[in-house]
């Protein structure tokens, strides 16, 4: 029966219900271990990708572009008279018992084992050896076309994975070009899904999407870093000695550069026969073309390029921010390997294989953890020591990041520079500078702000008491005091 269209309408609204249940029922298990959190978090988007699909087929049907829908409701559901609506629904109902004594096994069939067996599958998640399954990131496809471009330089794999978001160390005069543009796409490409791979339900359509918006009003603004000073680019650019003729496909965009450009590139050429030259060295000449707007054009294309690079080294950055423990972790990894032999590491890595290896699935299976110590990266509690060591059993609360807890010096410590307590610090109208470290009452904030303000006008000059004057017998007073003793007749 669910080739009419309205049964179609009811089974998926009872699908959808049907997957949020199981969403919800999933996210309130606790996952065993790390691998497990994992598939958990997999199994979850493939119900919330389920729904977001089945409503997709819900909003094709109600929009009813072929009236399908509209003419089985005046077919089945409307009469003009109560006595015809009540013979519809009993001819409709005998259709219906009908069908079903034709069709035996059709009352029997349901979805429900179907759904229910996405809770026990195991998502297919593809990491690389140097991956771990998540636990470091693989950056040396990337690592190799740096050191190997002309805006790269030779450094060690750890010293690369350490400073891989500083972009603002690459001249000015490399970031258009080519071989700079492709490198950000290579990095948005794997860090985007390595994000997907690793934590699955974050919306990252949705933050690109919220960044876009910001970057539009920053570009407009001149605020973006790296690209708000235009005479430094164009000082940048009047330094570089080379051309890159990659993005130049007609002989129009080469005029905007200017001539003092091109006589720098005919000099390097001055040498070289024309029959020796690389092809790369000649453009094609377009057969028309409106010669008054070749400068114009020009100028469009190399704002839109700049434009481009500079958005998406805003994602790369926003990207590093949400991955910046997994590149710790792989700058740590990294300059271990350097202290290893080659048959050290074979052993690590069998080792981390056999423990992913004996890592039960099983959801009923139980950690003893009576302490209820933290989890680590492998699943387990952390030991007891270390729990002391950092005392992670310390609570320290926050109230100007809405008395939010946070377990440990080190993380109470961290969070005066993270979003939350900067979020609680302008909804103050206070800047949030060292004076403020250790202040977590919002009384005391204001207090403070208001000694600083204080402070800072006491500095400033007040003539009755930091003017000068000096009597006839050479004495200094300030002008208050001389004035008090002038008027006394004593001076």
């Amino acid at each position: 029966m669910a080739s009419t269209v309205l049964e179609a309408t009811r089974a998926a609204h009872e699908d959808l219900e049907r997957l949020e249940r199981l969403a919800v029922r999933e996210l309130q298990r606790d996952p065993a271990n790390a691998r497990d959190r994992l598939f958990q978090s997999h199994r979850v988007r493939h119900m919330l990708d389920l729904v977001v699909s089945t409503s997709d087929k819900l909003v094709e049907i109600y929009e009813d572009k072929d009236s399908a829908r509209k003419d089985e409701i005046n077919t089945h559901l409307t009469a003009p008279t109560q006595t015809l609506l009540f013979s519809k629904y009993y001819e409709r109902l005998k259709e219906i018992r009908d069908y079903h004594r034709r069709n035996p096994s059709a009352r029997f069939v349901s979805t429900t084992d179907d759904y229910e067996e996405l809770l026990k599958e195991e998502p297919a998640i593809d990491f690389t050896g140097e991956e771990a399954f998540g636990r470091y990131l693989d950056l040396h496809e990337l690592y190799n076309e740096f050191i190997n471009s002309k805006f790269g330089t030779p450094m060690e794999y750890s010293a690369y994975v350490g400073s891989f978001s500083q972009i603002e160390k690459i001249p000015q005069s490399h970031k258009t070009t080519r071989q700079y543009r492709e490198y950000l796409e290579h990095i948005l490409e794997y860090l985007t899904s390595f994000l997907y791979r690793t934590e699955p339900l974050q919306d990252i359509e949705k933050i690109f999407s919220k960044l876009e918006s910001e970057f539009e009003e920053r570009w407009m603004n001149g605020e973006v870093p790296g690209w708000g000073n235009k005479s430094a680019e164009k000082e940048a650019e009047a330094e570089e000695s080379e051309i890159d003729l990659g993005y130049y496909s007609t002989v129009e965009e080469l005029v905007e550069l200017g001539p003092e450009k091109l006589k720098q590139r005919l000099f390097l050429l001055k040498h070289t026969p024309l029959e020796q030259l690389d092809r790369k060295h000649f453009a094609k000449v377009p057969r028309t073309k409106d010669v008054s707007n070749t400068a114009s054009n020009g100028n469009n294309f190399k704002d839109d390029l700049k434009k481009e690079i500079a958005l998406m080294e805003v994602k790369m950055r926003r990207l590093c921010e949400l991955l910046d423990e997994f590149f710790v972790r792989t700058k740590e990894n990294a300059e271990k390997k350097l202290t290893l032999t080659y048959e050290e590491m074979e052993a690590e890595r069998e080792e981390e294989e056999v423990q992913a290896d004996t890592e039960s699935d099983d959801e009923e299976q139980q950690i003893y953890n009576p302490l209820k110590l933290p989890m680590g990266w492998d699943g387990k509690p952390i030991p007891y020591w270390l729990y002391k060591l950092h005392g992670l059993g310390q609570e320290f609360k926050c109230e100007i990041c809405g008395n939010h807890s946070y377990w440990g010096r080190r993380a109470y410590e961290r969070h005066f520079k993270e979003w939350r307590h900067q979020h609680g610090m302008r909804c103050l109208g206070i800047p949030n500078t060292k004076n403020f470290n250790e202040i977590t009452s919002i009384e005391e904030a204001k207090g403070l702000w208001e000694k600083i303000q204080a402070r800072q006008g006491l500095n400033k000059w007040r003539p009755d008491l930091e003017e000068e004057y000096e009597d006839q017998e050479g004495n200094i007073y300030n002008k208050k005091t001389y004035t008090d003793l002038q008027r006394q007749g004593l001076i």
